[in-house]
């Protein structure tokens, strides 16, 4: 039956239980480790990931799904009469939506590709509003407006507690020179508009801990907050404390805590944590 589907790629960060449950279909990206390529979320699991990226020679290299797994995707999706809408990590990251967009055009499928200027959890609360608008009938146009409110609602911080695979990656040119050659240095970044900018930096931990105290203070004062994700590279302990201090101040906001993909944890580096939330008027 006619329907409008929802694709997005494996960088986001949603439960199994919400794939299944509002019928989204998760592109996998690839990454090569030391001349091995793996599929992220069917080759690897997040943990062995971040186990090999500790033990590799040399800086994992990430890759989009080709175009022309796209293209085969986009069509089986649309078979049916179906339209499709795929949500994609920004492009400041990855190419992935950039490909996407070519596929869509050579599709025999009505395909809308849309650059969520996001990615992990602040990705998938696009992604979810948008799976669940089309479950209950929605058109495009109502889920597309919709996608936009999320967006625009969206904050998402990234805490580097390491700045050797940012610089490597070459992904925060801004940054390279400026402080990758200062001892124990730790970075906050900020989002905004789908780019990454510093909003903070000190060295230790220190300035960490620091900032999600007066965030978490400030997150309090929000009365429509809807959802927090943090996602994290190995940090467990770290995030359990968090964990706690947010369930404390916010103790009726959903919050999910997770390992990130290896698409981000790549990019982010070991220790690496994002803190995620949007609101709703």
């Amino acid at each position: 039956m006619a329907s409008i589907k929802i694709v997005t790629d494996s960088s986001v960060q949603l439960t199994s239980e919400e794939v299944e449950k509002y019928n989204i279909t998760v592109i996998p990206l690839s990454v090569m480790i030391d001349g091995t390529v793996y599929i992220d979320g069917k080759t690897i699991t997040r943990p062995q990931f971040v186990e090999l990226m500790n033990q590799s020679v040399a800086l994992p290299k990430t890759s989009q799904p080709p175009i022309g797994e796209f293209i085969e995707l986009f069509d089986q999706l649309g078979a049916d009469g179906s339209q499709v809408i795929a949500l994609h990590m920004t492009d400041a990251i990855s190419g992935t939506v950039n490909t996407a967009r070519q596929a869509a055009n050579l599709s025999k499928s009505d395909v809308t590709v849309i650059d969520s200027r996001e990615t992990d959890r602040g990705m998938a609360f696009q992604v979810l509003r948008a799976a669940q608008l089309a479950q209950s009938g929605a058109d495009k146009a109502t889920i597309i407006a919709a996608i936009d409110r999320v967006r625009n609602s969206t904050k998402l911080y990234m805490a580097v507690m390491t700045l050797d695979n940012i610089v490597k990656g070459g992904r925060v040119s801004k940054v390279t020179g400026l402080i990758s050659s200062i001892l124990n240095m730790k970075v906050i970044f900020e989002m905004i508009d789908g780019e990454l900018n510093v909003r903070t930096k000190g060295r230790g931990t220190k300035t960490v801990n620091n900032f999600m105290r007066d965030l978490i203070a400030d997150l309090a004062t929000k009365p429509n907050i809807k959802g927090i994700g943090i996602s994290h590279v190995a940090a467990n302990s770290v995030m359990e404390k968090f964990k706690a201090d947010i369930q404390a101040a916010l103790p009726n906001v959903p919050l999910l805590i997770r390992d990130t993909s290896p698409i981000i944890a790549t990019y982010a580096g070991m220790g690496a944590f994002a803190i995620m939330y949007y609101t709703e008027d």
